[in-house]
């Protein structure tokens, strides 16, 4: 059976997608769903392509019971608009980009990650970058509820 895969896409894949490629892996771990649905990450710009994933985000990821330590950023693929069933952008510029990229019979894959959250929010995740520390864990709390989101939703297309 092929698993419904899920790919979360950030401009340079060393937080934001991720964090969010790991949190709904702990999450379909929890919810049994782990055999049914595949998760991965991948940035738009080859700024850090093989790197690991942030320091910063990797520890307070891990005060939350989320592992990242094995991942590291990888470049969009050709090939992922056709192998993944649900593409999330996770800001608006990102969306943006891959609707440039993205071939038009896989257009209807593309969606904002923030789409899944439950509580109105605007179309980015923060950039960490950017931001101050304790906005890690703001960033944090906001995948986790979209994350919670999507897997409602995949449940739902997996019947």
């Amino acid at each position: 059976m092929k698993k419904y895969a899920i790919l979360f896409v950030c401009t340079d894949n060393l937080s934001r997608s991720p964090t969010a490629e790991e949190v709904l892996r702990q999450k379909a771990i929890q919810q049994g769903l782990i055999n049914r649905v595949e998760m991965a990450s991948a940035a738009t710009h080859d700024l850090n392509n093989g790197e690991p994933i942030d320091y910063h985000v990797q520890k307070h990821a891990m005060r939350r019971g989320y592992d990242m330590s094995a991942l590291s950023a990888r470049l969009l693929r050709s090939e992922d608009f056709a192998h993944f069933d649900l593409i999330l952008a996770m800001q608006d510029s990102t969306l943006q980009t891959l609707r440039a990229q993205c071939p038009a019979e896989f257009q209807y894959k593309l969606q904002a990650f923030t789409g899944y959250c439950s509580a109105t929010v605007g179309p980015d995740v923060p950039d960490l970058f950017y931001g101050k520390p304790g906005d890690i864990e703001l960033v944090l709390d906001l995948i986790e509820d979209g994350c919670d989101g999507v897997l409602l939703d995949v449940k739902e297309k997996l019947g």
